[in-house]
């Protein structure tokens, strides 16, 4: 059996590495857990391990919302005190407060 510790947690605001973009991750792969061809579609050179988690983030640069599949390695806490400004946001969490967004729902 897998066994994966995830470094960040659910409503944690994150930022990519290497792109330009900062997230809420609402969900949490503890591998990739995607289609071949989007894996494929990343250029080899900068292909992360499969063997990790991958996150979903509700995501935001400077031009739009959308979601975003990220690698943990690919990932860095963000630590701006910034909120998020994702339309879906308030769907799942509660008020962004103390760095983060508190869930809505309990979990199994």
């Amino acid at each position: 059996m897998l066994r994966t510790r995830a470094k960040y947690h659910l409503g944690q605001v994150v930022r990519h590495k290497k792109h330009p973009f900062r997230g809420v991750i609402f969900d949490v792969d503890p591998e990739f857990s995607n289609t071949e061809e989007w894996y494929e579609a990343i250029p080899e050179d900068s292909r992360p391990k499969k063997a990790q988690p991958f996150y979903h983030l509700l995501a935001e640069n400077d031009q739009s919302y959308y979601v975003a599949y990220v690698s943990e390695q690919n990932l860095v806490a963000d630590y701006s005190g910034q909120p998020v400004d994702h339309p879906d946001i308030p769907d799942l969490f509660g008020p962004f407060e103390d760095g983060a967004y508190p869930l809505h729902f309990q979990l199994n």
